[in-house]
Formats: structure tokens, sequence, C-alpha cells
């Protein structure tokens, strides 16, 4: 086997970025206006601080508006209800974004759930990864929708492979499974409780590692010429698969860090910028 192929999501995000600062600038010139995005943090832990600044410098990076919305550790569900109905009655706002996780005395789901569909451009409500999965119009879930414009830059072929996504969480492991079936791969959903997992692991032909668990995806799972998306992030610096010792299996692969990571950023960047396009009346193609 050649060497494998490193799918670069750090080089992608730049490219994406620098065509996005165009689209801004269409958008600027035609209305006076820019796509905004909010971004709500309930709490202080530091990873989610530290996530909501990199995708707000994103947004300035390529022109966009953000409002940040900080609210206190003890804030109660209906607090971030009523704060979240205010965003999506506010007309200059395109995009919300709130942060995960929340405390755990916040009803999640009823707070994802109440941002506006036409604002969900991290694509974590229940309706908008309905309309993804039954393939009507909706902003995919950003890490997953990352991880699909990745393997299409780099032409990694979908159609008819086996694919096997291990781990099931809403906004990562099940809508990627929904985008792999759209796109007619053949794909199996396992995750740390399932029987014989290593053998289901080396029937995928493209793994998508997101169990959330260090290293927790051996060498000897992979099959040989299987394509490797390692979507997890470690304190370690490291991610769900044991990629020292799997590269040398796998055909392609994603780095940790500088594959997946910035392709989330890079998509829900560029959702608001195609919600603030819907919303102001402006195609990039006009």
């Amino acid at each position: 086997m050649g060497d494998p192929r490193a799918l670069d999501g750090a080089r992608l995000a730049k490219e994406i970025e620098a065509e996005l600062v165009d689209r801004v600038e269409l958008l600027r010139s035609r209305t006076g206006r820019a796509p905004k995005l909010a971004t709500i943090l309930v709490g202080a832990d530091p990873a989610s601080a530290t996530y909501v600044r990199m995708k707000r410098n994103a947004c300035k990076r390529v022109g966009l508006e953000s409002v940040s919305i900080e609210l206190p550790e003890t804030t109660m569900t209906e607090t971030l209800l009523t704060q979240i109905e205010a965003l999506n009655d506010d007309a200059d706002v395109h995009g919300i974004l709130l942060q995960h996780p929340v405390p755990a005395q916040v009803d999640e789901r009823a707070a994802f759930d109440r941002i506006a569909l036409e604002k969900d451009v991290d694509g974590v409500t229940t309706q908008g990864f309905g309309r993804m999965a039954m393939g009507e119009p909706a902003f995919g879930s950003a890490t997953p929708a990352g991880i699909m414009r990745l393997l299409d830059h780099y032409e990694i072929p979908i159609e008819g492979r086996r694919a096997v996504v291990i781990g099931r969480s809403p906004i990562l492991g099940k809508p990627i499974a929904a985008m792999l079936l759209n796109r007619n791969a053949t794909v199996t959903v396992c995750h740390s409780r399932t029987r014989d997992l290593a053998d289901v692991v080396r029937e995928g032909e493209l793994v998508v590692a997101a169990v959330g668990i260090p290293r927790f995806i051996r060498a000897d799972w992979i099959r040989d010429g299987a394509v490797v998306v390692d979507a997890g992030f470690h304190p370690e610096k490291c991610g769900d698969v044991d990629l020292e010792a799997a590269i040398a299996r796998a055909s392609a692969y994603t780095p940790v860090p500088g594959g997946v990571g910035p392709m989330t950023i890079a998509t829900l960047i560029a959702q608001t910028v195609e919600a603030g396009e819907a919303a102001l009346g402006v195609s990039s193609g006009d």
C-alpha cells in the first residue's frame, strides 16, 4: 500500500473562508448589511469558552458580524428559552449557536429545538435533523456536514461503500450516518457497547470515529485501505483512533488536530453566510 493521504481540514477551511469573504462583501455591497451570528454560552466551562472564541474569530476573518451572549452557570431552562426567542425575533441575527454542553439543570434538547429552523446554522434542531435525513433542505449539523465537505473535496468515493460510524450522538454520529446513507453508502452505526465491535469496524471501507473516548479504536480494527475519519479531539491532543498506528493501514485519514475540527467551524460560518443570503435576498450566484 502507498502512503495514505492526509485529508487536510485546516487547509480546506482556509479555502472556504477565502470564498466566504467574497460572498460577505457582495452582501455588504448589495444590502449594506452582513450576516450576524449570535453565540450563547451558558456557564464558564473553559473548553466551551475557547470554542466560542474560535467561532467568533472565524466570523471576524470573513467579515461576519457576531454577538456574544454569556449566561451564568445557574441559568434555568426558561431563561435560556426566552433569550433564544429574542434572537429568533431579531431580524439582524441570521444564525444562532448554543454552545454544547449546557449545565445539567438546563433542558438542552428543549433549548436546541427553540432555535428557529432558518437560523439553525449549527444543525441541532430535531426538525432540521428530520428534514436533512429525509433529503429536504436544512442546515446539517456542523461537524458531520464538515466531514462530508472534506470527503467531497478529496473525492473520496461514498456511493456503494460500506461505512461504519462508531458513535450515536444526536449532533455527530446519527447525522453523519444519515448523510452517508443519503449518498448511497451502506451504513452501520455502532457504539462502545456493541458486541464484537472490532469485527464490525473491520468491515468498514469508510470508518467515522465519533465515540468520544481517546484512542478507543485500535489500529488492528482498521481494514487495509480504509478511509479513517477521526472526529474526536481530547486534551491529550489525540482523537478517538490510535492514529499513529492506524495510519499505516489506511488509504486516507483525517489528522488530529487539523482534520475535522477546522471543518466544523468553517461549515458553521458557511451556513451562517447562507442563512444571511437567504434572509437578505442575495445569492452568491447573482
